[in-house]
């Protein structure tokens, strides 16, 4: 999105991208230097940190129901899709040149984005990444450990090369008095286990899912409010997943 992103600030006009907001870290500071030097601001389309079960998520771990917050446990198993196997017409999502990785840089993206949202900042992630199928260029596993400036620590598996039956999306967090589960991409409730027992909460997503956090960019040009998703907040998901990549793109 760099070239266009800096084109929009040339032409004076507010950016908002879709996510990765970059495919590195380097593009993304280059987006936030000219969106800064121009005056124009830049928002990005994390529209998690604005969805109901997220929201639900977040309070919970603010309201301390968990207690204090400990660890993240994150695993993504996803079958191929249409398209991945077919080295003459590849979805352009797993070709690095184009989207600088695969459907890790595409899907995970959303997840640390939105622990971001929760916890604050990733201070420190390291990773593993293999591309075990060899249907196309991109990485196909990713293993990852991580830690958050609060003092959170956090490990990820994701893998996009498995049976249909072993498809999974659940995120744990861990407190010390409980743990709440929930998924990032399918329309599950957000599940709350403590010593009181289980709750559970079923908060379906809009019709249209960005609509609320595009109310919050309106609201800030208009002067009435900020987008909680700007060109900082999501510049540091992309540094994130550079650094669980970088061994990887080292030797590929």
């Amino acid at each position: 999105h760099a070239e266009y992103a800096v084109q929009a600030a040339e032409a004076g006009k507010p950016v908002y991208v879709e996510k990765p907001m970059g495919r590195n870290y380097e593009e993304c500071k280059r987006m936030i230097a000219v969106c800064g030097k121009l005056g124009v601001p830049l928002f990005v389309a994390y529209y998690r940190r604005c969805l109901p079960a997220f929201l639900k998520v977040r309070e919970l771990i603010e309201t301390g129901a968990l207690g204090e917050a400990r660890t993240v446990d994150i695993r993504l198993y996803h079958p191929p899709r249409e398209g991945d196997q077919n080295p003459d017409n590849l979805p352009w999502r797993v070709i690095p040149e184009v989207a600088g990785g695969g459907y890790f840089i595409d899907l995970a993206s959303h997840q640390f984005d939105f622990l971001d949202y929760v916890f604050g900042p990733i201070v420190d992630a390291r990773g593993q990444a293999a591309n075990q199928a060899s249907w196309y260029p991109a990485e196909d596993v990713v293993t990852a450990s991580f830690t958050f400036e609060s003092g959170v620590v956090g490990n990820g598996v994701w893998c996009f090369t498995v049976s249909e039956k072993s498809t999974t999306d659940r995120t744990e967090i861990m407190g010390s008095r409980g743990k709440v589960t929930f998924s990032s991409f399918a329309d599950e409730p957000v599940r709350l286990e403590t010593d009181r027992g289980v709750e559970e909460f079923h908060l379906p997503p809009p019709k249209h899912v960005q609509q609320p956090l595009i109310q919050t960019v309106v609201d800030e040009l208009l002067g009435r409010g900020k987008c909680p998703s700007t060109g900082d907040t999501a510049a540091r998901t992309n540094w994130v997943m550079d650094e669980i990549l970088r061994g990887w793109r080292k030797t590929h």
